[in-house]
């Protein structure tokens, strides 16, 4: 009986690594169980034993990526306390995607195809956006109040603003660079953004 509970373990990540490289490969609309099916060397029936699904599947995926993300950002804040380095590493888990077999963002793959997505999965990518605007955002602050010395002048919109626009060129790099160059591309936009906004 443990023999079996463990294969059927096994099973349920092999699925959900298989399906994750397909999304961030082929997006959403671009795999099917039968994909899977193949890869994991496994019937459809079993899949769907697992995950009823395609858009279940799809959320456990993007959930499980969206934790993994949150968890390393709270690694990065015990790492260290210095704001800029703290940007540098953040950039740094993006080029490490896309090293990985030219892969990019998981939910930034998912994004292009947003208004075809089920809602529970929009829902876990625009999570997964939000959080990493709020961490930025804290960040950027952090640089800022380290260059002026009247606090009060702040703009807090102005941080989320450019939190935004450091989350919006880091994912849109990653879609040139998968065309062109890729992670020597990635690295020169990215650096030549880092340095306009002052980070």
């Amino acid at each position: 009986m443990e023999k079996t509970l463990s294969h059927q373990a096994n099973t349920y990540e092999q699925i959900v690594i298989v399906a994750k490289e397909l999304i961030q490969t082929y997006g959403y609309n671009g795999f099917s169980y039968a994909d899977i099916s193949v890869r994991v060397g496994i019937r459809k029936a079993t899949i769907h034993y697992h995950f009823p699904t395609k858009s279940y599947l799809t959320k456990i995926v993007v959930a499980r990526y969206r934790e993994n993300f949150s968890k390393k950002l709270r690694d990065v804040d015990r790492q260290t306390d210095d704001p800029h380095r703290k940007i540098q590493i953040y950039v740094q888990m993006y080029s490490d995607v896309l090293k990985k077999n030219d892969n990019i963002c998981l939910c930034g793959m998912l994004a292009a195809e947003f208004t075809t997505l089920p809602e529970d999965v929009r829902w876990e990518v625009q999570k997964f956006f939000s959080e990493n605007e709020e961490w930025l955002t804290k960040i950027i602050k952090s640089i800022v109040l380290l260059k002026v010395a009247d606090v009060v002048t702040l703009d807090e919109s102005c941080d989320q603003d450019e939190a935004w626009l450091l989350l919006s060129v880091l994912e849109g790099a990653m879609l040139i660079a998968r065309t062109n160059e890729g992670v020597p591309r990635f690295y020169s936009i990215t650096q030549r953004l880092l340095k306009r906004l002052d980070l």
